[in-house]
């Protein structure tokens, strides 16, 4: 075989390999000249704001809450209970297993500092009777229950109070429904004395759905802010709430 003949395939597999170099150090230029995604909360929420909507304002899924102006405590102490086992829901504990207490507490912070408008409140499709029955409880409680008002921990206005109690108005009423079944199943869990466990038990299931019926008709106030901490005396001790 010839010297000619022999070179020919050298040859060709250098310029092979020649190619195969540039279009990889082009590849790589082209890399570092794209722009990279900005490194900001809102950036880093989007997996929680495809759900709960862009500044947490909830959506109209029943099932997925506001998020937007509730007590950064409340929030941080949720996502921790979702990491640790205490609130059972797939995906979000899947999307908190792996998050640091400090991240979990940035992202709490975000959520709390938001402010979107609140939806117009629903129309509820039960009677007079059951609305009054839910009005009663959620502002006066029931004695013979021993069911303390609403009111008492999450404020005449029902935002809340700093730094762990959430507000209640802007929710659904199936979304409060299925959070009290949860209580009173035994399936939410909170921080011992888990205080909303001990209440929810002693509802029964008209009291849920009249509860869960006149909040979700409550309009929120002009200034929807969670009242300040310690300006309530709460009736049960809440592990989940410094006292």
């Amino acid at each position: 075989m010839s010297p000619r003949r022999n070179f020919r395939p050298l040859l060709a597999s250098l310029l092979g390999l020649a190619l195969i170099g540039s279009a990889g150090a082009f590849s790589a230029a082209q890399a570092q000249t794209q722009p990279l995604a900005p490194d900001t909360m809102a950036a880093r929420v989007q997996g929680c704001t495809a759900c709960h909507g862009v500044h947490g304002e909830g959506t109209d899924n029943d099932y997925f809450p506001r998020l937007a102006g509730k007590p950064a405590d409340y929030l941080y102490n949720q996502l921790q209970n979702f990491r640790e086992g205490r609130r059972k829901y797939p995906p979000m504990n899947y999307l908190v297993t792996y998050l640091s207490d400090d991240y979990l507490h940035q992202i709490a912070t975000y959520f709390s500092q938001q402010r979107p408008p609140y939806p117009t409140p629903a129309k509820s499709n039960v009677s007079p009777s059951t609305l009054a029955r839910g009005q009663q409880i959620v502002l006066n409680g029931d004695a013979s229950k021993q069911i303390p008002a609403c009111a008492a921990c999450h404020g005449k206005t029902l935002t809340g109070m700093q730094p762990a109690i959430p507000g209640l108005v802007g929710l659904h009423s199936d979304y409060i429904s299925a959070q009290v079944g949860a209580w009173r199943s035994g399936t939410r869990h909170a921080i011992a004395p888990d205080c909303m466990q001990q209440i929810a038990s002693r509802l029964t299931d008209d009291d849920v759905t009249a509860v869960a019926a006149w909040l979700s008709t409550q309009t929120a106030p002009a200034n929807p802010v969670p009242a300040p901490a310690g300006s309530l005396k709460t009736p049960l001790k809440c592990g989940s709430e410094p006292q």
